[in-house]
């Protein structure tokens, strides 16, 4: 037994450099690709008209989910329960409240950029 009351052979032995991941991005898991930023800007996208025209329309048909639903659950449509009538009338509020603090920050942000003086 050594001085410190272990044996000789109680401490593993790691191979630290393998260990080590060389970046934040890298998973460390072989076979498993780190996030590195040029996959992210190889993906195509959209301009910004087309963008906010797609967001518009999502939006519309969370909207209107909630009164679609509520015509099949009033036709008597079996896969239609009053619970995802409920689920889905959450999501629209959710979304007009996102909306309407989305619009309440760009107000903000247009105002501040004209109160720049050049």
């Amino acid at each position: 037994m050594s001085t410190n009351g272990f044996a000789a052979g109680f401490y593993p032995h790691y191979d630290l450099k393998q260990r080590i991941q060389h970046t934040k991005l890298d998973t460390g898991i072989v076979g498993m690709y780190p996030a590195r930023m040029e996959r992210i800007e190889e993906r195509p996208v959209g301009d910004f008209k087309g963008v906010l025209s797609g967001l518009v329309e999502h939006f519309n048909k969370e909207l209107n989910a909630p009164d679609n639903l509520m015509k099949d659950v009033m036709t008597g449509n079996e896969d239609v329960d009053i619970h995802d009538v409920m689920t889905a009338m959450a999501k629209a509020e959710i979304n007009v409240n996102v909306a309407t603090t989305v619009v309440g920050k760009i107000i903000q942000t247009y105002d501040k950029i004209m109160q720049i003086q050049v």
